[in-house]
Protein backbone atom coordinates (compact mmCIF):
# COMPACT_ATOMS: atom_id res chain seq x y z
CA UNK A 1 0.00 0.00 0.00
CA UNK A 2 1.35 3.35 -0.44
CA UNK A 3 -0.34 5.44 2.12
CA UNK A 4 -1.05 4.93 5.81
CA UNK A 5 -5.19 5.82 5.25
CA UNK A 6 -6.20 9.05 6.38
CA UNK A 7 -9.43 8.65 8.89
CA UNK A 8 -11.15 10.06 11.47
CA UNK A 9 -12.84 8.37 14.65
CA UNK A 10 -15.72 10.18 16.80
CA UNK A 11 -14.98 13.52 18.03
CA UNK A 12 -12.10 15.80 16.59
CA UNK A 13 -8.35 13.57 16.64
CA UNK A 14 -7.58 12.87 13.52
CA UNK A 15 -5.52 9.89 12.52
CA UNK A 16 -2.64 10.49 9.98
CA UNK A 17 -0.23 8.23 8.85
CA UNK A 18 0.32 6.50 12.29
CA UNK A 19 -0.07 9.51 14.50
CA UNK A 20 -2.85 10.95 16.33
CA UNK A 21 -3.13 14.92 17.13
CA UNK A 22 -6.23 16.64 18.46
CA UNK A 23 -6.58 19.48 16.50
CA UNK A 24 -5.08 22.00 18.39
CA UNK A 25 -2.34 23.46 17.26
CA UNK A 26 -1.06 24.68 20.26
CA UNK A 27 -1.11 22.02 22.07
CA UNK A 28 2.45 20.69 21.24
CA UNK A 29 2.50 17.68 23.93
CA UNK A 30 0.46 16.04 21.26
CA UNK A 31 2.18 16.92 18.00
CA UNK A 32 4.83 14.28 16.53
CA UNK A 33 8.06 15.86 15.78
CA UNK A 34 7.60 16.71 12.37
CA UNK A 35 4.16 18.60 12.94
CA UNK A 36 5.86 20.44 15.99
CA UNK A 37 8.54 21.39 13.74
CA UNK A 38 6.55 22.60 10.89
CA UNK A 39 6.12 25.73 9.80
CA UNK A 40 5.33 28.33 12.08
CA UNK A 41 2.59 31.28 10.78
CA UNK A 42 2.75 35.06 11.43
CA UNK A 43 1.18 36.51 14.60
CA UNK A 44 -2.33 37.20 13.33
CA UNK A 45 -3.17 41.31 13.49
CA UNK A 46 -5.94 41.69 16.63
CA UNK A 47 -8.46 43.01 14.21
CA UNK A 48 -8.86 39.86 12.71
CA UNK A 49 -9.40 37.89 16.16
CA UNK A 50 -12.09 40.47 17.33
CA UNK A 51 -15.23 38.57 18.75
CA UNK A 52 -13.43 35.28 16.92
CA UNK A 53 -14.96 36.49 14.12
CA UNK A 54 -13.84 37.09 10.26
CA UNK A 55 -13.65 40.48 9.02
CA UNK A 56 -13.80 40.06 4.67
CA UNK A 57 -11.93 43.85 4.87
CA UNK A 58 -9.04 43.03 7.10
CA UNK A 59 -8.47 39.78 6.29
CA UNK A 60 -8.24 41.16 2.34
CA UNK A 61 -5.81 43.42 3.37
CA UNK A 62 -3.68 40.94 5.34
CA UNK A 63 -3.96 38.81 2.60
CA UNK A 64 -2.29 41.36 0.57
CA UNK A 65 0.34 41.77 2.69
CA UNK A 66 1.24 38.11 3.75
CA UNK A 67 1.02 36.38 -0.22
CA UNK A 68 0.79 39.15 -2.80
CA UNK A 69 3.02 42.35 -1.64
CA UNK A 70 5.55 40.04 0.84
CA UNK A 71 5.23 36.52 -0.46
CA UNK A 72 6.34 33.23 1.08
CA UNK A 73 9.18 30.97 -0.77
CA UNK A 74 8.30 28.85 -3.94
CA UNK A 75 10.17 26.46 -4.90
CA UNK A 76 12.35 27.52 -8.54
CA UNK A 77 10.52 30.51 -8.27
CA UNK A 78 12.18 34.23 -8.08
CA UNK A 79 10.83 37.40 -7.52
CA UNK A 80 11.48 40.70 -8.65
CA UNK A 81 10.29 44.49 -7.41
CA UNK A 82 10.07 46.90 -10.09
CA UNK A 83 8.30 50.61 -9.39
CA UNK A 84 4.70 49.83 -8.65
CA UNK A 85 4.75 45.81 -9.18
CA UNK A 86 6.39 42.50 -8.18
CA UNK A 87 7.21 40.26 -10.33
CA UNK A 88 7.37 35.98 -10.07
CA UNK A 89 9.52 34.44 -12.24
CA UNK A 90 9.81 30.57 -13.03
CA UNK A 91 8.72 28.19 -15.79
CA UNK A 92 5.68 30.75 -15.94
CA UNK A 93 5.91 34.48 -15.09
CA UNK A 94 3.68 36.64 -13.90
CA UNK A 95 3.09 40.14 -11.92
CA UNK A 96 1.40 38.63 -8.60
CA UNK A 97 1.24 42.71 -7.12
CA UNK A 98 0.87 45.89 -7.92
CA UNK A 99 0.21 49.36 -6.62
CA UNK A 100 -1.08 51.78 -9.40
CA UNK A 101 -3.18 54.84 -9.55
CA UNK A 102 -4.29 56.78 -12.72
CA UNK A 103 -1.12 58.92 -13.33
CA UNK A 104 1.48 55.71 -12.90
CA UNK A 105 -0.58 52.74 -14.58
CA UNK A 106 -0.01 53.36 -18.17
CA UNK A 107 3.49 53.96 -18.03
CA UNK A 108 4.04 50.74 -15.93
CA UNK A 109 2.09 48.57 -18.38
CA UNK A 110 4.28 49.60 -20.94
CA UNK A 111 7.29 49.11 -19.35
CA UNK A 112 6.81 45.19 -18.31
CA UNK A 113 4.95 44.72 -21.77
CA UNK A 114 8.25 45.65 -23.23
CA UNK A 115 10.24 44.02 -20.29
CA UNK A 116 8.63 40.76 -21.51
CA UNK A 117 8.84 41.13 -25.00
CA UNK A 118 12.65 41.39 -25.20
CA UNK A 119 12.88 37.91 -23.09
CA UNK A 120 10.04 36.71 -25.73
CA UNK A 121 7.91 35.44 -22.50
CA UNK A 122 4.79 34.90 -22.13
CA UNK A 123 3.51 36.69 -18.66
CA UNK A 124 0.05 36.70 -16.72
CA UNK A 125 -0.81 40.14 -14.74
CA UNK A 126 -3.14 39.04 -11.87
CA UNK A 127 -5.80 41.33 -11.24
CA UNK A 128 -7.97 40.82 -8.01
CA UNK A 129 -11.00 42.86 -7.69
CA UNK A 130 -9.74 45.76 -5.49
CA UNK A 131 -6.84 46.16 -7.07
CA UNK A 132 -6.03 50.32 -8.31
CA UNK A 133 -7.06 51.99 -10.38
CA UNK A 134 -10.39 51.14 -10.86
CA UNK A 135 -10.32 50.79 -14.54
CA UNK A 136 -7.18 48.52 -14.52
CA UNK A 137 -8.33 45.70 -16.51
CA UNK A 138 -10.02 47.85 -19.02
CA UNK A 139 -6.21 49.68 -19.51
CA UNK A 140 -4.59 46.28 -19.74
CA UNK A 141 -7.19 44.64 -22.66
CA UNK A 142 -6.56 48.24 -24.31
CA UNK A 143 -3.19 47.07 -24.18
CA UNK A 144 -3.82 43.40 -25.97
CA UNK A 145 -4.10 41.55 -23.23
CA UNK A 146 -6.48 38.64 -22.88
CA UNK A 147 -8.79 37.44 -19.95
CA UNK A 148 -8.42 34.43 -18.41
CA UNK A 149 -12.32 32.83 -16.66
CA UNK A 150 -12.64 35.01 -13.51
CA UNK A 151 -12.67 33.33 -10.36
CA UNK A 152 -13.31 34.53 -6.73
CA UNK A 153 -10.86 34.31 -4.08
CA UNK A 154 -12.40 32.84 -0.87
CA UNK A 155 -12.09 32.43 2.41
CA UNK A 156 -13.46 30.17 5.92
CA UNK A 157 -11.56 30.06 9.17
CA UNK A 158 -9.89 26.05 9.50
CA UNK A 159 -11.05 25.78 12.67
CA UNK A 160 -14.85 26.78 11.37
CA UNK A 161 -14.12 23.41 8.50
CA UNK A 162 -12.22 21.04 10.69
CA UNK A 163 -14.72 18.68 12.22
CA UNK A 164 -14.86 15.31 12.35
CA UNK A 165 -14.56 13.07 8.89
CA UNK A 166 -16.03 9.39 9.14
CA UNK A 167 -16.47 6.88 6.37
CA UNK A 168 -13.70 8.57 4.21
CA UNK A 169 -10.78 6.46 2.73
CA UNK A 170 -8.55 9.97 2.21
CA UNK A 171 -4.86 8.85 2.22
CA UNK A 172 -1.99 11.36 1.92
CA UNK A 173 0.71 11.22 -1.13
CA UNK A 174 3.82 10.17 -0.66
CA UNK A 175 5.02 7.96 -3.60
CA UNK A 176 4.84 8.00 -7.40
CA UNK A 177 2.62 5.50 -7.74
CA UNK A 178 0.49 7.30 -5.08
CA UNK A 179 0.68 10.31 -7.34
CA UNK A 180 -0.25 8.51 -10.31
CA UNK A 181 -3.75 7.65 -9.04
CA UNK A 182 -3.84 11.49 -8.17
CA UNK A 183 -3.18 12.18 -11.86
CA UNK A 184 -6.09 9.61 -13.32
CA UNK A 185 -8.19 11.64 -10.88
CA UNK A 186 -7.41 15.01 -12.04
CA UNK A 187 -7.41 14.16 -16.11
CA UNK A 188 -10.96 12.25 -15.18
CA UNK A 189 -12.27 15.47 -13.26
CA UNK A 190 -10.75 17.87 -15.54
CA UNK A 191 -10.56 16.62 -18.93
CA UNK A 192 -7.19 17.51 -19.34
CA UNK A 193 -3.72 15.81 -19.44
CA UNK A 194 -1.88 16.27 -16.21
CA UNK A 195 1.76 15.74 -17.68
CA UNK A 196 3.21 18.91 -16.09
CA UNK A 197 1.45 18.86 -12.70
CA UNK A 198 2.51 15.56 -12.42
CA UNK A 199 6.21 16.37 -12.76
CA UNK A 200 5.74 19.53 -10.25
CA UNK A 201 4.14 17.56 -7.87
CA UNK A 202 6.48 14.62 -8.07
CA UNK A 203 9.76 17.13 -7.12
CA UNK A 204 7.71 17.80 -4.00
CA UNK A 205 6.81 14.74 -2.97
CA UNK A 206 8.83 15.54 0.16
CA UNK A 207 8.20 19.22 0.58
CA UNK A 208 6.58 19.99 3.61
CA UNK A 209 4.68 22.80 2.17
CA UNK A 210 2.27 20.72 0.01
CA UNK A 211 -0.40 17.85 0.95
CA UNK A 212 -1.34 15.93 -1.66
CA UNK A 213 -4.97 14.00 -1.12
CA UNK A 214 -7.00 11.40 -2.80
CA UNK A 215 -10.25 10.03 -1.69
CA UNK A 216 -10.67 6.58 -2.61
CA UNK A 217 -14.31 4.49 -3.03
CA UNK A 218 -13.78 0.69 -3.18
CA UNK A 219 -10.17 1.24 -3.19
CA UNK A 220 -10.33 3.34 -6.56
CA UNK A 221 -8.69 7.13 -6.43
CA UNK A 222 -12.31 8.89 -6.91
CA UNK A 223 -11.10 12.60 -5.49
CA UNK A 224 -8.45 14.47 -5.28
CA UNK A 225 -6.91 17.76 -4.37
CA UNK A 226 -3.93 19.99 -3.27
CA UNK A 227 -3.24 21.82 -0.03
CA UNK A 228 -0.25 24.61 -0.37
CA UNK A 229 1.18 25.73 3.02
CA UNK A 230 3.63 28.40 2.86
CA UNK A 231 5.62 29.15 5.66
CA UNK A 232 5.19 31.93 8.18
CA UNK A 233 1.61 32.26 7.21
CA UNK A 234 -1.75 32.98 8.43
CA UNK A 235 -3.06 31.67 5.35
CA UNK A 236 -3.05 27.72 3.64
CA UNK A 237 -4.63 27.72 0.31
CA UNK A 238 -6.94 25.09 -1.53
CA UNK A 239 -5.59 23.88 -5.42
CA UNK A 240 -6.58 21.50 -7.80
CA UNK A 241 -9.93 19.66 -6.24
CA UNK A 242 -11.95 17.62 -8.41
CA UNK A 243 -14.23 14.55 -8.63
CA UNK A 244 -14.24 11.75 -11.48
CA UNK A 245 -17.82 12.51 -13.01
CA UNK A 246 -19.60 9.05 -11.79
CA UNK A 247 -18.72 10.28 -8.34
CA UNK A 248 -19.92 13.42 -8.25
CA UNK A 249 -23.10 14.66 -5.81
CA UNK A 250 -22.25 12.06 -2.90
CA UNK A 251 -20.56 14.64 -0.56
CA UNK A 252 -16.86 13.75 -1.31
CA UNK A 253 -16.13 17.76 -3.17
CA UNK A 254 -17.01 18.67 1.08
CA UNK A 255 -14.89 15.47 2.43
CA UNK A 256 -11.79 16.56 0.47
CA UNK A 257 -11.95 20.45 1.46
CA UNK A 258 -12.69 19.23 5.81
CA UNK A 259 -9.49 16.99 5.13
CA UNK A 260 -7.33 19.51 3.87
CA UNK A 261 -8.82 22.13 6.27
CA UNK A 262 -7.83 19.36 8.87
CA UNK A 263 -4.66 19.32 8.07
CA UNK A 264 -4.09 22.87 8.10
CA UNK A 265 -5.43 23.53 10.99
CA UNK A 266 -3.43 20.96 12.52
CA UNK A 267 -0.49 22.58 11.86
CA UNK A 268 -1.48 26.13 12.94
CA UNK A 269 -2.74 27.88 9.74
CA UNK A 270 -6.10 30.16 10.62
CA UNK A 271 -7.17 30.59 7.40
CA UNK A 272 -8.35 28.65 4.20
CA UNK A 273 -7.96 30.17 0.64
CA UNK A 274 -9.35 29.29 -2.42
CA UNK A 275 -9.65 30.79 -6.04
CA UNK A 276 -12.78 29.56 -6.90
CA UNK A 277 -13.86 28.68 -10.57
CA UNK A 278 -17.83 29.59 -10.93
CA UNK A 279 -19.10 26.35 -10.54
CA UNK A 280 -17.51 25.19 -7.30
CA UNK A 281 -18.65 28.84 -5.86
CA UNK A 282 -22.19 27.73 -4.22
CA UNK A 283 -20.83 24.64 -2.82
CA UNK A 284 -18.06 26.58 -0.99
CA UNK A 285 -20.28 29.03 0.29
CA UNK A 286 -22.09 26.28 1.60
CA UNK A 287 -19.48 25.06 3.45
CA UNK A 288 -18.59 28.12 5.11
CA UNK A 289 -16.09 30.39 2.83
CA UNK A 290 -16.77 34.03 2.07
CA UNK A 291 -15.87 36.19 -1.07
CA UNK A 292 -13.15 38.49 -0.58
CA UNK A 293 -12.70 39.89 -4.05
CA UNK A 294 -12.79 38.52 -7.72
CA UNK A 295 -9.44 36.90 -9.31
CA UNK A 296 -8.68 37.49 -13.18
CA UNK A 297 -5.53 36.38 -14.38
CA UNK A 298 -4.48 38.89 -17.91
CA UNK A 299 -2.52 37.19 -20.10
CA UNK A 300 0.39 39.10 -22.48
CA UNK A 301 2.02 37.30 -25.49
CA UNK A 302 5.16 38.77 -26.62
CA UNK A 303 5.59 39.95 -30.52
CA UNK A 304 7.49 37.45 -32.74
CA UNK A 305 10.15 39.21 -34.24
Amino acid sequence: MDWKPFSATQGTDLKIRGYISCCNPHDKGRFPKSARSAPAIRKIPSVLRTNGRMHPGSILAAYDDEMRAHPPRVPRLIYQAEDGVLRALGEDSYIIYSKLDSSTAESVISREINHFNLLGRKFEWKVYGHDLPDDLEARLQAHGFEADEPETLMMANTAELAGPICGIDARVVRTEAALRDMMAVHEAAFMEKGDRLFDVCKSRLRDETLRLFVIYVGGDPVSAGRLELPPHRSFASLWGGGTIPEQRGKGLFRALVAVRAAEAYRLGYRYLTVDARESSRAILERLGFIRLTSVTGWNFYPRIR
